[in-house]
């Protein structure tokens, strides 16, 4: 049986949690910048139109575009609204694969007798709830391999953009069997998910300018020029699932927290204590996720975006972030500078490892448990008051 998978897509996304929140802004040109208001990480289409680019710079642009609103990037209020739709669509079924903040991929195959309906129906459906119940509008590519289904996504947005379309049926596509080699022709081979910059450049030097060119080529030219992520890719732009669906969920490699100050500062004790904020939002990502640190990272931006950062191995890993505060302390005493401004501070987990395997050290602290304890409680009372509920005093 084939595979029948589908890739959901949210449109705009940063934007569309802010107008979720900021009603006043549907209908307006609305940027959302990245950390420490760095680009611009998503668009509205009126911003669209008007011909902000995706990853400009916003000290570059932001004379030039007087009619856009540019805001600082609220990546909580984002994760918050990312987790609603992932649930929703694990409402449709079990297989999904969170492939970042606001892609998801769908193994759909065997649910039309569950539902009653066709693969596209089902697909109509999602896009209707996840709109009645998060608010979020969504695009749907629909066929047989996560890069068709990508390829397909894609051709909705475009649909939309082209045709100044926002009904349910411009935000689904599907690529069935009898259209792929006609998808594949219209299609730049850099078009393609997961072909970057460097292998267009080497298909073009043999004349493969289409997807229809790459499956035309045969699998052992593609294994040695490409190895075998070109057979894989073929394959699945002829429409056989190479790379499943995969619902299992995967740890990250560092959880990092960063936000622009709302004003420069040149205020050391404020910088402490938005580090310390910043501190807490990560321990409590890694113990829920049941992980230690053994390696922390500080870093400074300045007012004109020059970053400094110092790392720290730490004796011994933990996720508690009152065995953090000291360390941090230090290092922001030695990387703090009197007089220079400085625009934001963020702060970075690494070297991630299980807590529930952790090794005891000779040389814990003997207050360790304690310290436990009270981030627990800390956490407990912000799950019942809310966050920010707990406020800390200078340390």
């Amino acid at each position: 049986m084939k595979k029948v998978i589908a890739l959901v897509d949210c449109n705009n996304f940063f934007v569309a949690c802010e107008r979720l929140y900021r009603p006043e802004l549907v209908g307006k040109a609305v940027c959302v910048l990245s950390n420490n208001d760095g680009c611009v990480v998503s668009r509205s289409n009126e911003a669209k139109r008007l011909g902000v680019q995706m990853g400009a710079p916003y000290f570059m642009i932001k004379n030039q575009f007087k009619n856009v609103i540019f805001l600082s990037g609220n990546l909580p209020l984002y994760c918050e609204i990312s987790l609603r739709v992932m649930q929703k669509l694990k409402d449709f079924t079990p297989d999904v694969e969170i492939y970042s903040i606001d892609e998801a991929f769908l193994d759909l195959t065997g649910l039309r007798k569950t539902f009653n309906c066709s693969y596209e129906e089902i697909v109509k459906k999602i896009v209707i709830e996840i709109k009645e119940e998060t608010g979020i509008d969504v695009s749907v590519g629909l066929s047989y391999s996560k890069v068709l289904a990508k390829l397909a996504s894609d051709k909705a947005k475009n649909i939309q953009k082209s045709q100044k379309r926002d009904d349910v049926e411009s935000r689904v596509y599907k690529i069935g069997y009898r259209q792929i080699q006609k998808e594949l022709k219209e299609t730049l081979i850099s078009d393609i998910w997961g072909v970057g910059k460097n292998t267009t450049a080497l298909l073009k030097k043999h004349l493969i300018q289409t997807a229809h060119d790459f499956v035309s080529q045969d699998d052992i030219w593609l294994k040695k020029n490409l190895g075998k992520i070109g057979v894989d890719l073929k394959q699945e732009l002829l429409g056989n699932s190479i790379n499943p669906v995969n619902s299992k969920d995967v740890l990250p490699k560092s959880i990092s927290r960063s936000e622009s100050f709302k004003e420069f500062q040149t205020d050391k004790n404020y910088i402490q204590e938005e580090l310390n904020s910043h501190v807490h939002k990560v321990c409590k990502k890694l113990r829920s996720l049941d992980l230690n640190t053994s390696c922390v990272e500080i870093f400074l931006r300045t007012k004109d975006f020059q970053v400094f950062s110092q790392k720290v191995n730490l004796v011994s890993p933990t996720n508690v972030e009152f065995e953090l505060f000291d360390y941090c302390k230090k290092i922001l005493d030695e990387m703090f500078q009197q007089g220079v401004v400085y625009r934001s501070v963020g702060f970075c987990a690494m070297k991630l490892t299980s807590s529930k395997t952790k090794q005891i050290s000779l040389f814990e602290p003997k207050d360790k448990e304690n310290k436990q304890n009270l981030s627990l409680s800390w956490d407990k009372l912000e799950e019942k008051f809310g966050k920010g509920i707990v406020k800390l005093g200078k340390l």
